[in-house]
């Protein structure tokens, strides 16, 4: 087995979420050719990696160019996104004199990153009675900023959202903050997804159907409910490994591999039309 198989069992088996999958997962990386294009190599060990346990969160990546085992730099690369997706916020409109639409794409930056171009963006949705969220390309974001973009959303009091839950069964617990310039409490909050939207999104969406707080219109969700950290595997690779588990305060479960089922069905292409049909 070469060096990059044993590198990638050890990762996993170390780290994955659930340590009684892990070896069941690993187990037929021994047979495994990689070939020596890095490109086909990720898309062969992500194939394997998926079809065991179908956990799309459990993926190998070629590696941004330059980026190497020796000089890796998360944070770096989580910056120039961020200036370059402005945080997550992919759009901030007012439909009309009481309607704003607020659209996140492709992922909500870490909070640090994001929290200006989220006050920003709330500060031009003051005052609508009614909120469309659209997180039909919405494909992640973390627990902190969810948290963040919820305290515009959940009321006057702190609001206790979800844990995330480490495989040695250790939690953190995650709640809104109330925002100075929150939405009204009786601000209708309607929110679109498709079957893309994925992740962190998907957290966005599945705590405020807990909540009762909005109505979820379009496609059923991706299904990706665990948080991860990011290996290097060797220059030219890394993998993506799910570290943890999300616990809704609520419900006492999470979306993995079942997704946030829309309260409105219908095709996401359709989802903002229904929307503004749709008065609940």
């Amino acid at each position: 087995m070469s060096d990059q198989l044993v590198q990638l069992r050890k990762l996993i088996n170390d780290n994955y979420v659930c340590p009684d999958a892990a070896n069941t997962i690993t187990e037929g990386l021994v047979e495994l050719m990689i070939p020596d294009d890095p490109a086909r190599a990720a898309v062969i060990l992500t194939d394997h990696l998926q079809r065991i346990n179908h956990d799309r969160h459990l993926r190998v990546r070629r590696r941004p160019p330059g980026a190497t085992v020796q000089d890796d730099d998360l944070d770096g690369r989580y910056v120039v996104q961020a200036r370059e997706n402005a945080g997550g916020v992919r759009a901030v409109t007012r439909l009309d004199a009481e309607t704003g639409l607020l659209t996140i794409a492709p992922y909500l930056s870490p909070v640090h990153l994001a929290e200006p171009y989220l006050v920003a963006a709330f500060g031009l949705l003051t005052g609508v009675t009614r909120l469309i969220i659209d997180l039909r390309a919405g494909l992640g974001g973390t627990p902190e900023t969810v948290a963040f973009v919820c305290g515009y959303l959940l009321g006057d009091e702190p609001v206790y959202l979800q844990d995330v839950v480490d495989r040695d069964g250790r939690a953190r617990q995650f709640w809104s903050v109330p925002a100075a310039n929150r939405l009204a409490d009786d601000a209708r909050i309607v929110v679109l997804t498709s079957s893309r939207t994925f992740s962190g999104c998907e957290e966005l969406a599945y705590n405020l159907q807990a909540l009762g707080r909005a109505t979820i219109i379009g496609e059923t969700t991706g299904g990706g409910a665990h948080p991860c950290e990011v290996f290097g595997l060797t220059d030219d690779l890394e993998v993506t490994i799910p570290v943890a588990r999300s616990r809704n305060a609520v419900t006492g479960n999470n979306w993995e591999q079942v997704g946030v089922v829309p309260d409105i069905a219908c095709p996401a292409e359709r989802a903002l039309e229904v929307a503004r049909q749709t008065d609940r």
